[in-house]
């Protein structure tokens, strides 16, 4: 057993082999890029899980596994990946909360889908909802016909908020 504890390498679990700033840069550029995409393909949010978190778990999953696998030869190294989307992923919620011009940016606006009444089909295609999908919605929340509907709305969550006409 103690032969098997002294045979790691435990200079090169912690000794990193790239420069740490490096990995920093190329994290930083990876975090944004893969933000720009998802923010500019995904333009709603899936189920109340916004793209920064989705972003975050997936790029975590990715620089955790290297670190675990020993793609990176040093825990240090994947420490310093991890950490960088963690900071960039804080960062721009706590810029998003201090700063109105940030959350336009980082989230996407409500979109009215029905007005008085009317399917606003411009915005239902801009989203790519079809007719089937928001009558679906309208369903499930006891609402047979558009003429029924003074307001719907998708949110930025993705989620589709109704108000009724007055009766």
């Amino acid at each position: 057993m103690g032969d098997l504890f002294w045979s790691i390498d435990w200079s090169g679990i912690f000794t990193p082999e790239n420069s740490l700033v490096e990995l920093f840069v190329r994290a930083t550029i990876m975090y944004f890029v893969l933000f720009v995409l998802l923010r500019l393909v995904l333009k709603r949010q899936a189920g109340g899980i916004g793209t920064t978190d989705v972003l975050v778990i997936v790029l975590l999953a990715e620089v955790a596994g290297n670190g675990f696998a020993a793609e990176y030869k040093s825990v240090v190294e994947g420490t310093v990946l991890v950490g960088t989307v963690l900071f960039w992923s804080y960062l721009l919620d706590w810029a998003g909360y201090r700063f109105p011009a940030v959350e336009r940016v980082l989230r996407a606006s409500t979109l009215v889908l029905v007005e008085d009444g009317k399917m606003v089909r411009k915005n239902m295609r801009a989203e790519l909802v079809t007719t089937e999908e928001l009558m679906a919605q309208l369903r499930e929340k006891g609402i047979e016909d558009c003429a029924q509907v003074k307001r719907a709305c998708m949110e930025a969550d993705g989620m589709i908020s109704v108000i009724k006409m007055d009766a």
